[in-house]
């Protein structure tokens, strides 16, 4: 499989959060055009980022047209990191490998629990990593726990899928 060549790079800029859907608490900052540029793609762009000093998050840098990408701020970190909408923050990103796949503990025991850990595997990396991210994100262990479920049962349709074949 070919990795994207931006795979590893670091890039760091300081942006402002703009609101992003009038009326909804839902924040992004568009990255430069300096930046979009040297990612060398106008594609979605899976990034571990940091707003100021937050913890680290995964999160996708989205194309918005005209070869520009904007990556949402999520209340959790604006929150963490006490910034609002019009604030400038500095915004530091590392590009992830979106073919590489890290699965939790407790979701891989709960597809084994299944059978379909192999199913899962079988999804498009985009699918598991997006599957992924919904469970990473989970702030409550109830949501986290009906995430792994929807996971799990993404990999069953998987599975009946591939013995219709």
């Amino acid at each position: 499989m070919q990795h994207s060549p931006s795979v590893g790079k670091q890039f760091s800029f300081v942006a402002v959060l703009e609101e992003w859907a009038e009326g909804m608490d839902y924040c992004a900052i568009r990255v430069p055009a300096e930046v979009t540029e040297a990612l060398g793609t106008r594609g979605p762009v899976l990034v571990t980022a940091r707003v100021n000093d937050s913890a680290p998050f995964q999160v996708s840098l989205f194309p918005v047209g005209g070869g520009r990408h904007c990556m949402r701020i999520k209340a959790r970190v604006r929150k963490e990191t006490n910034t609002k909408q019009g604030d400038s923050i500095r915004m530091r990103f590392t590009v992830l490998d979106r073919d590489r796949v890290e699965i939790p503990e407790d979701f891989l025991r709960a597809l084994r629990a299944e059978g379909v850990a192999q199913a899962f595997q079988s999804l498009p990396p985009g699918k598991q990593n997006f599957i992924i991210r919904r469970i990473h994100e989970a702030a409550k262990p109830e949501t986290r726990e009906r995430r792994i479920q929807e996971g799990v049962r993404a990999a069953l349709q998987r599975r009946e899928q591939s013995s219709d074949i």
